[in-house]
């Protein structure tokens, strides 16, 4: 992989005096010059308490659930 910016030293195709024989192109630039449409607003914050406290809820009593099963049967 080439950089975006070579050194001029060690550019291939430059004489002694950092030219261009005729005929050669330069190398390639790397980069953009911008985006294409805008970007997306990011989010401010993560899932608040509740979700979670949610999720664990369901996960504690589905597990409370089949522990009983396991004893009742």
């Amino acid at each position: 992989m080439t950089t975006p910016d070579p050194d001029p030293d060690r550019t291939p195709a430059l004489d002694e005096h950092g030219a261009l024989p005729g005929g050669d192109t330069p190398p390639a630039e790397g980069g953009t010059s911008g985006i294409s449409h805008p970007e997306p607003e990011e989010l401010r914050k993560a899932w608040g308490i509740w979700p979670a406290v949610v999720i664990v809820a369901i996960a504690v009593a589905v597990s409370v659930m089949l522990v009983a099963m396991i004893f009742v049967a």
